[in-house]
């Protein structure tokens, strides 16, 4: 009898591994109403204990993390009721990185999913879409990151209502994903406006915040894995994000 891992192993090899996730720590950016994370070293081997473990205090929402509708949305699902099946999913990337380079409030259009779909087809039901900008070359640096004008106002890219309502209408995603601190723009955040955020997870969906290396992907043909800890009832958690390709 053929084990399934007879069957995977050989699809797997020569595979890319990509790894999407950024490594957490103190100091780095977040968004600015949360306390910065600490760490203690609870047992230490170089102080001469037997093991080492550490104690992290950590808001959820912290470093390469995913929001699952209770985020925003009363009686939503929260991270320990969506299953396992929505964790292994086909990736699809947006890239809007060319016109990011001249205007650091770019946002996707219909024009750039159209002519996705054009070169590979409809954009499979049950996706992850990761919105590709090259924002994530700015990371640790929280002043970079945020991208703030004289007047306080962050310019940073995001998502757009009409690309989301069709990605999650018309094309059945299942989640999506970006490189910024938010789903919305800046200069939307600025002004504490966070519906397309609520938008997506009032749609019972979910997405992953701050991905990393999504330049090392192709725009379709990958599969992504995201997965996270099982807290009851949580609200975010710091995620690990792979792309086999």
């Amino acid at each position: 009898m053929t084990s399934l891992w007879d069957q995977l192993a050989p699809l797997l090899n020569n595979k890319t591994f990509t790894d999407l996730t950024h490594a957490f720590h103190p100091g780095q950016p977040h968004f600015p109403a949360f306390p910065d994370e600490t760490r203690e070293a609870l047992f230490d081997l170089d102080k001469g204990d037997g093991f080492t473990a550490h104690r992290y205090s950590i808001v959820g929402q912290w470093g390469t993390h995913v929001d699952p509708p209770s985020h925003f949305i009363r009686g939503g699902r929260t991270l320990d009721q969506i299953p396992v099946e929505e964790m292994v999913l086909p990736l699809v990337v947006l890239d809007i990185r060319g016109r990011v380079e001249n205007d650091d409030d770019a946002v996707p259009t219909m024009a750039d999913v159209l002519a996705w779909e054009a070169q590979y087809g409809q954009v499979p039901e049950g996706s992850f879409v990761a919105l590709r900008t090259g924002w994530s070359e700015r990371w640790p640096n929280p002043d970079a990151m945020a991208n703030k004008d004289d007047d306080g106002l962050s310019h940073t890219p995001g998502w757009s209502r009409e690309v989301l309502e069709y990605l999650i209408e018309q094309r059945g995603a299942a989640a999506v994903g970006h490189e910024q601190t938010d789903t919305d723009p800046g200069l939307a955040t600025s002004r504490q406006d966070f519906s397309l955020e609520t938008y997506v997870l009032a749609r019972n969906k979910w997405q992953i915040e701050l991905l990393a290396n999504l330049d090392s992907l192709p725009e379709s043909g990958a599969v992504l894995i995201a997965t996270w800890a099982k807290p009851l009832g949580g609200s975010g958690f710091p995620a690990r994000v792979f792309a086999i390709h």
